[in-house]
């Protein structure tokens, strides 16, 4: 299993001035950096590439779509406007060298819905991804499903919806992406949340119950991490916590989850890299 740690642990938004990130990450130990294309005009794919070349660090892509790129909108024109940014992400991931891409990718984030989604919000969402997956095949890059909170999305809540959705759009480079702060309000099981995912999991989010340092809360890591070596998981696990609020998406950073930054990184890889150790996927 790769260890790694998303960006937002340190800064708001990515651009060439969080580019030494790269180097802070590889200078832990870590595997890998998740690197966020929510504003991917500030996104400079050359100077990313060479760093993460320079330092011999490997990385991720993820991002959300928002009101203007929701690909469920009865809006054709903002369902067409998704589309193309999923493939500009899907182009920027490529880019950099890259090859897996995922997120809330299925319908817009935090969408203020007051029903459940509709059969034409289903298949609007499939037939958005499928034309995305199509393109991104081309490139290499394969895209990540991530259920989220009832709270942050009315379509994909748990791991079952997100194998839906993978199965009505029928493309193979369609992977499932998963996060423990959700699975702790949706799932019933980490572990059969995570055994259902199988060959298909990329992407997995490691992530406390309050989103503070991995160990010191309610998630059941030893559920998880017993499913991932069932599993022989050799993917991608990032820690994701926030350490601030942010005007590109939803962050709801109102108090202070660690310490600091460093201490909860420091704190959280410490109690997964035991972890990974104790279930043979170090």
């Amino acid at each position: 299993m790769k260890l790694g740690i998303h960006a937002y642990a340190w800064c708001s938004q990515w651009s060439n001035g969080t580019l030494d990130l790269i180097d802070r990450v590889k200078r832990l130990g870590l595997d890998f950096i998740e690197i966020p294309l929510m504003t991917l005009d500030t996104f400079d794919a050359a100077a990313v590439k060479k760093r993460l070349a320079d330092a011999e660090l490997d990385a991720v892509t993820s991002t959300v779509l928002l009101r203007g790129t929701d690909i469920t909108s009865p809006d054709p024109a903002i369902r067409a406007k998704g589309i193309e940014y999923l493939k500009d992400c899907a182009r920027a991931t490529a880019e950099i060298g890259k090859t897996n891409l995922s997120g809330v990718v299925y319908s817009e984030h935090v969408k203020n819905a007051n029903a459940r989604p509709t059969e034409d919000e289903w298949n609007w969402a499939a037939e958005g991804l499928r034309e995305a997956a199509v393109y991104a095949r081309e490139l290499g890059v394969q895209i990540g499903l991530e259920p989220v909170n009832r709270y942050e999305s009315n379509l994909i809540n748990t791991c079952e919806q997100a194998l839906r959705l993978k199965a009505m759009i029928g493309e193979p480079n369609i992977k499932i992406h998963l996060d423990t702060y959700h699975m702790n309000i949706e799932e019933k099981s980490f572990y059969e949340a995570t055994k259902a995912a199988g060959a298909d999991l990329i992407h997995y989010h490691i992530c406390e119950n309050d989103r503070g340092i991995p160990g010191t809360g309610l998630v059941d890591w030893d559920a998880i991490f017993r499913a991932l070596a069932e599993l022989n998981y050799a993917g991608y696990a990032a820690l994701e916590s926030f350490v601030d609020v942010t005007d590109n998406m939803n962050t709801w950073v109102w108090r202070q989850l660690a310490p600091s930054g460093d201490v909860l990184v420091a704190e959280g890889v410490r109690f997964i890299r035991g972890k990974m150790a104790e279930y043979g996927l170090g």
